[in-house]
């Protein structure tokens, strides 16, 4: 009697405790609801198109998989989830998640050293050295990720010297005709081509394909704008500088308009008269040439001889200065001498998702393309990434347009539902997982109110647009929940809306 009285009584408790546990989660649920429409009709969010889904994870898969362990996640909240929206910079999500998937996070890029011609026996190369690039987006590049130039440089001389070369008698030519096509998507905003995070990706780049200004304002309001080119030098681009000084108040709207057809750019737009100097990054359309002329400065600059100069494959005149306009396509006959290796992909997938980084998001896509196709123009791309998701999450094509790999392209449209579902599938990935930034960091700098400790989250940001995506964490740094919130067509500022999205980040990891 007193056994199945406390077996009785254990199972009523239970019966109540389900129920409690239901209820709570219920009105945990209609609290997610209210809190959003209440944004939608008085908030910040008002006249704006909101979808928001987050995902009970089931288990916990290994470190190196994908959707194992995941097929029995739950939708704990979903609110327009089906809807496409643009996701904005929150496609980096979907790219890091897929190279990780298709190269492993210790794969590296490399950069081959070669040259033509031949080696007398006192160490002069009668020919020419390549630089031949593979897709190594961090070339050059200011990141803590990137190893420094000079550094690469001393390795490149290396292999230079171990191969017996002491002098050059010939050019220092960069070669980057591994990746066929143009160098940014065709349906990208033309005035974003000329900025620093619409810089086109290259297989041989250099400081992320970017040039930097020294800005300031003229004396007073129509005076000319005072510019300089402050690095890496680029001898053969003429800049004309029509750009004028505004009023105070007008902000900044310089543009540095630029062509991989010309060699010439000209600087466009105002500067208030009331700002003060700045730094001004724009797009370089040629970074293989840039590389060149930086390997042959440093060169120079550290005793070697070089009698010729530096250029491109199709690129070098014989009046001993770089041209412009060639597609830079090697010839035949380059014997390879060694390589440098990239930083590996885990790192360079976390500096990726960090800081929103487009160009590497971009170098990653095209890297897929041409691994799996041979060809890194945008359409076996994208070819290329299907693919790989439709392993991650089978039917991928039902949830996401995918036009670029950065999330710069307009017409990117994926549903909050899809969203989700991918990072629950991809939650046992630890390499992906780690890329996340955690609140405080990199483009999460400003967001204070939420544990480090119990959230991964992605941001994503354009004109009218402000999406977070990313994980809940349990007690021991696991993902327990994922979520995806969009936010399309809002009138109010981003500062406005940033908070409200904080509050509902907040109320999902509540759960």
């Amino acid at each position: 009697m007193y056994r199945g009285f406390r077996k009785v009584a254990l199972a009523a408790a239970l019966v109540v405790a389900a129920g409690t546990a239901a209820a709570q989660t219920a009105a945990w649920q209609q609290s997610i609801t209210q809190y959003i429409e209440s944004q939608i009709s008085n908030g910040p969010l008002k006249g704006a198109v909101v979808g928001v889904c987050a995902v009970e994870i089931a288990g916990q898969a290994g470190n190196d998989g994908g959707n194992n362990g995941h097929d029995g996640s739950r939708t704990m909240v979903a609110y327009n989830a089906s809807t496409r929206m643009i996701p904005a910079s929150n496609m980096k999500l979907v790219t890091t998640g897929a190279a990780l998937m298709a190269f492993g996070p210790d794969y590296r890029f490399t950069t081959e050293i070669g040259y033509t011609g031949s080696i007398d026996k006192d160490g002069t190369l009668n020919g020419d050295v390549y630089i031949i690039g593979g897709g190594d987006p961090t070339i050059g590049a200011a990141d803590t990720t990137a190893y420094k130039a000079d550094a690469l440089f001393w390795k490149w001389k290396t292999l230079l010297s171990g191969a017996g070369i002491r002098r050059i008698n010939g050019n220092i030519l960069g070669d980057g005709s591994a990746w066929e096509g143009g160098l940014e998507h065709p349906g990208w905003e033309y005035a974003d081509t000329w900025t620093y995070y619409g810089t086109g990706s290259s297989a041989l780049c250099f400081y992320e394909n970017t040039i930097d200004l020294q800005v300031s304002a003229g004396a007073e309001p129509g005076a000319p704008v005072n510019m300089t080119q402050a690095y890496p030098e680029t001898p053969w681009l003429k800049l004309e500088n029509q750009a004028v000084t505004g009023p105070a108040g007008t902000g900044n709207s310089l543009y540095l308009q630029t062509s991989d057809k010309s060699s010439e750019a000209i600087l466009t737009g105002t500067f208030a008269v009331d700002r003060r100097p700045k730094r001004e990054q724009a797009s370089n359309k040629y970074g293989a040439l840039t590389c060149a002329h930086e390997f042959y400065k440093n060169l120079k600059a550290t005793g070697w001889e070089v009698t010729g100069t530096y250029g491109t494959p199709d690129q070098v005149g014989g009046d001993g200065k770089a041209k412009v306009g060639g597609n830079g396509k090697g010839g035949d006959g380059v014997v390879t001498i060694g390589h440098t290796e990239s930083p590996t992909l885990a790192q360079i997938c976390r500096k990726t998702n960090v800081d929103s980084d487009n160009f590497y998001a971009e170098s990653l896509l095209r890297a897929m393309g041409e691994a799996a196709t041979g060809i890194a123009v945008y359409d076996s791309c994208l070819v290329a990434i299907n693919e790989v998701l439709e392993d991650i999450v089978p039917g991928a094509a039902n949830g996401i347009v995918q036009k670029d790999g950065s999330g710069l392209s307009r017409a990117n449209a994926v549903t909050p539902e899809w969203m989700a579902g991918y990072l629950a599938a991809m939650s046992g990935n630890k390499a992906f997982v780690e890329s996340l930034p955690r609140p405080g960091e990199g483009t999460l700098n400003t967001i204070r109110n939420l544990s480090p400790w119990k959230f991964r989250i992605k941001s994503g940001s354009m004109e009218g647009t402000l999406c977070y995506s990313g994980y809940v964490l349990d007690e021991a740094g696991n993902p327990r929940v994922s979520f995806a919130i969009f936010t399309n067509n809002a009138a109010a500022k981003a500062s406005q809306v940033r908070p409200a999205l904080e509050s509902l980040i907040q109320l999902i990891g509540k759960n």
